[in-house]
């Protein structure tokens, strides 16, 4: 006759075999329906994108997109946004799902996007607000005449305005090829 530890322990025994069954189990149940694809799908970082593009390559500061647009003969597209605000959400959320704007931003424009002011005043030379989208060609000159449809707030697109900015970016393009 088994004394009453060698039970509990026989039992302890017992019930961890079962459970390592049952982890092995469902593991292999959560592999099945995974495919070769499915593991060599890259993912990119949303750290700079913030949503607004995350397979586009952005830059981290202004300092790098001048020194990226000078090297590549590329415009740099500057947008300023806050990530609490509505209005910067909303138009966040047209760029991202328009397949022109990602298109014509991935391949002809260097990207940064920007929560914070920076001190260089001329990225804000009708005020500070949000958001705003200001265009610098690739000889570092910022495109005032690049602008959307407000009077009071030059710079500013809402979601309403996306063929407005699309046309901006086509616009900003052909400026490239004209002048430089």
């Amino acid at each position: 006759m088994l004394s009453q530890a060698s039970r509990k322990l026989i039992m302890k025994n017992g019930l961890m075999s079962v459970l390592l069954v049952l982890v092995a189990v469902s593991y292999s149940f959560g592999r099945l329906g995974k495919t070769d694809s499915d593991k060599k799908k890259t993912t990119f970082p949303q750290i700079l994108s913030r949503g607004w593009g995350d397979e586009l390559t952005w830059t981290q500061t202004y300092e790098e997109a001048l020194f990226r647009a000078r090297s590549s003969n590329k415009p740099v597209m500057v947008i300023h946004h806050l990530e609490d605000c509505p209005h910067s959400q909303a138009l966040k959320q047209a760029f991202a799902s328009n397949r022109k704007i990602q298109k014509m931003a991935d391949e002809d424009f260097i990207l940064l996007n920007l929560v914070f002011e920076t001190t260089d005043k001329h990225l804000s030379p009708d005020g500070q607000y949000v958001p705003r989208i200001i265009f610098v060609d690739p000889s570092l000159t910022i495109r005032a005449d690049i602008t959307g449809r407000y009077a009071n707030r030059l710079y500013a697109y809402e979601p309403a305005d996306i063929n407005l900015l699309i046309s901006n970016m086509e616009k900003t393009k052909k400026l490239l090829k004209t002048e430089l």
